[in-house]
């Protein structure tokens, strides 16, 4: 009972954490260090969903890729 007493206050005050929209690093709120922390992790581990990147433009046919000859 004694050790319940003394962890006690020590859970309680560990599940109190900056709300979202409190001022976090860099002026930016908690959840937008979040987010950011979280997409720099995603770039980091190549993980971009297709729908966020660009389609690669389409090769020019092999007939026009070559230069023409000066007449």
């Amino acid at each position: 009972m004694r050790r319940l007493l003394i962890l006690l206050p020590a859970l309680l005050l560990s599940a109190c954490g900056k709300a979202d929209n409190e001022p976090g690093p860099g002026g930016v709120t908690v959840g937008e260090a979040r987010a950011l922390d979280e997409a720099a992790q995603m770039i980091e581990d190549q993980r971009l969903s297709p729908a966020a990147t660009p389609a690669p433009a389409p090769a020019p046919p092999a007939n026009e890729a070559k230069a023409k000859p000066p007449s």
